[in-house]
């Protein structure tokens, strides 16, 4: 059985400065052991690689946290150096478009089949397509990632950069099957935060209320905070989170 631990291809080379070593250490290398890698993607000239990455401490930790890890690292062959960015995201396609936004061909960081669920139908594959080669319409306000069901499900609120959008506040659900190893994918589109947030708190309330559908579809950009986010779901009692 092949190996999903990352290598990162960083034999010979140091940090460029201490800051960027104590930061490479705490966020990514501590937790190599526990980091699966889901797709990866290095440049012809070794000088930059691109990686999507599962961390499996994140189910130990806050509960919703997003689990997935977007790196990209840069080298300088001729100082033997290298840098790095990274974010967090929830979702596969979001992870993608960020490291596409940073120079990664879009069909080199396609996850291969046996990295997690299957999507189950052509809705959840065209909009993951939308998602994977967005760009930056979109801000990334939160999400929550429940991995204590029969069925995990990760939901992300999304808010439109545009001021001129018309329903700038979309809301993303990913439902996992763990029997069929299946996932769907889908995209509802809100006029205010507040009906936005209201759909958000009913639904992990226990509440079966629909998605309405967008009239256009939405595109992942950036991390971002605001004033008034949801509150974080309660977590359902359960024997345990899995691991």
């Amino acid at each position: 059985m092949p190996s999903h631990t990352p290598d990162f291809r960083l034999d010979g080379y140091k940090a460029v400065n201490p800051h960027v070593d104590k930061a490479f250490w705490q966020h990514i290398a501590i937790n190599r052991n526990d980091l699966t890698r889901l797709a990866e993607h290095h440049s012809d000239d070794g000088r930059h690689s691109h990686y999507v990455l599962h961390d499996r401490t994140v189910t130990w930790g806050i509960p919703g946290e997003p689990q997935l890890i977007a790196l990209h690292l840069q080298r300088t062959a001729e100082s033997r150096t290298f840098r790095f960015q990274h974010t967090t995201l929830p979702l596969p396609a979001m992870a993608q478009s960020w490291l596409i936004a940073r120079g990664c061909p879009a069909d080199a960081i396609r996850l291969p089949d046996d990295m997690g669920t299957a999507s189950a139908d052509d809705t959840t594959r065209a909009l993951e397509e939308r998602l994977t080669r967005g760009g930056d319409d979109f801000a990334l306000l939160t999400s929550y990632t429940d991995d204590t069901s029969t069925k995990p499900t990760t939901t992300v609120l999304l808010r439109a950069l545009d001021e001129g959008e018309t329903l700038p506040f979309r809301v993303l659900r990913e439902v996992s099957d763990t029997d069929a190893w299946t996932h769907t994918l889908r995209e509802g589109a809100f006029p205010s935060f507040e009906e936005a947030t209201a759909w958000w708190e009913g639904h992990w309330s226990g509440e079966a209320v629909p998605l309405p559908a967008p009239a256009h579809p939405a595109h992942p950009a950036r991390r971002t905070s605001v004033p008034g986010l949801p509150p974080r779901p309660p977590v359902v009692p359960g024997p345990g989170r899995a691991r």
